[in-house]
């Protein structure tokens, strides 16, 4: 909103300094302010509130140490995070721009999602929340209005130029250009890494309509917000590893959405992706901000209300700038978490039924439980998983150069 009032100053009045808002490093670094300032004001009131509200966390007893001290620690502080996200990316970004639109509506609906299941826990005394299927209907939903909306809004295009030899390519050059299908995508590490998901679809069902795409889309925002979820089980684990994600992800959006950059790196250019970069800035001020509370020892829980949305729109993100085939490595913790699940329950009923017994690769699943069982301080473990999240964003940002 405040970008269309200064645009609006600036071209009337040529007011001083209303010009900064055309800029989006700008705009990304005021989004990331307000959400931390927002954090910080407004946070221990909506601590209160939840509090008041005898909104407290029920515990399992693992045989975690200090486990049990977190019994009635105030949950559903996905609100917070939520309320940090959506008011920055009001303020700053262009509300017309569809991937805003689209990461809008996504934080919304799985915040939703969160917030019955968390509801459901909570009030109802139900241990399991909202059922399975609910969440999944919901995350279908969700995957294919952005699939086919990445796919078909006349919005969401991807520029090709054409070269002096006749040649094709995403980049800019001299010559003249055209915008094409947006089914393409990016083959990480790969030198011509480029791949379209429509030609994948002809060769395998003959049917040239990318419906590949689609199911890809539902398949990664179900598994990264589930993935979320599950991470979510220490004290800080979600949000900083979400932080670091997020930042990821922003440069990302900003050198897809530069023509200059885009050509210099020769990667994919993607008009009107850099307004990811001010949705991306106000995810990570978010999380920053959610940290000052949710730090060991916590003193408030995001909840599945936090960790739906989190996932949610970190995979849209993702699938907005092409980077989606990358998410193994950008949200490697959020994988390596689901992993140890699918893993230990896996291995556990493969020997129950060859030997009558259950057995189990690791201690506790998922993996930071594990660590836990180990000995390790939860703090500690927070930390190197956040070393960890940081060496695969490094790893990630080096394929714009490495292939």
């Amino acid at each position: 909103m405040l970008y269309y009032l200064f645009d609006y100053w600036n071209h009337k009045y040529n007011l001083l300094g209303a010009g900064v808002f055309q800029y989006i490093s700008f705009r990304a670094g005021m989004a990331a302010f307000v959400s931390l300032l927002i954090a910080l004001v407004f946070g221990k009131k909506i601590i209160s509130f939840i509090q008041n509200k005898q909104i407290g966390e029920t515990i399992r007893d693992l045989g975690l140490e200090g486990q049990m001290e977190k019994k009635g620690t105030p949950t559903m502080g996905g609100l917070m995070i939520i309320l940090c996200i959506v008011v920055p990316t009001l303020l700053f970004a262009k509300l017309e721009n569809v991937y805003i639109v689209l990461l809008l509506i996504s934080t919304i609906w799985l915040g939703f999602i969160g917030f019955m299941d968390d509801y459901i826990k909570v009030f109802k005394k139900n241990k399991e929340g909202l059922q399975g299927k609910f969440k999944i209907v919901g995350q279908v939903t969700l995957g294919l209005i952005v699939g086919l909306t990445l796919l078909y809004n006349s919005s969401v295009v991807i520029r090709e130029y054409t070269l002096a030899d006749g040649s094709k390519s995403t980049i800019q050059s001299s010559a003249v250009y055209k915008d094409v299908e947006s089914s393409l995508t990016t083959i990480p590490f790969m030198k011509n890494n480029e791949l379209d998901y429509g030609s994948i679809s002809c060769l395998i069902t003959d049917n040239c309509t990318p419906i590949l795409y689609v199911l890809l889309v539902i398949v990664v925002i179900t598994s990264v917000s589930n993935g979320a979820n599950i991470t979510d089980g220490i004290d800080g684990l979600a949000a900083g590893t979400s932080a670091i994600i997020a930042l990821t992800l922003s440069i990302f959006a900003y050198v897809s959405g530069n023509a200059i950059f885009a050509s210099y790196l020769n990667i994919m250019y993607i008009p009107n992706s850099g307004e990811l970069v001010i949705f991306g800035a106000a995810l990570m001020g978010a999380c920053i901000g959610f940290l000052w509370y949710n730090s060991y020892p916590a003193q408030v829980f995001m909840g599945d209300t936090g960790s739906l949305a989190l996932g949610g729109v970190i995979a849209v993100m993702a699938l907005a700038v092409r980077k989606e085939l990358l998410l193994p490595a950008i949200c490697g913790i959020f994988l390596i978490e689901n992993l140890s699940v699918i893993i230990q329950v896996s291995y556990f009923k493969y020997t129950k039924k060859k030997y009558g017994e259950g057995r189990r690769i690791f201690k506790m699943s998922p993996l930071h439980h594990h660590y836990q069982k180990s000995g390790y301080h939860e703090a500690k473990i927070v930390t190197r998983f956040w070393i960890v999240g940081i060496l695969l964003a490094i790893l990630s940002l080096a394929t714009l150069k490495l292939r």
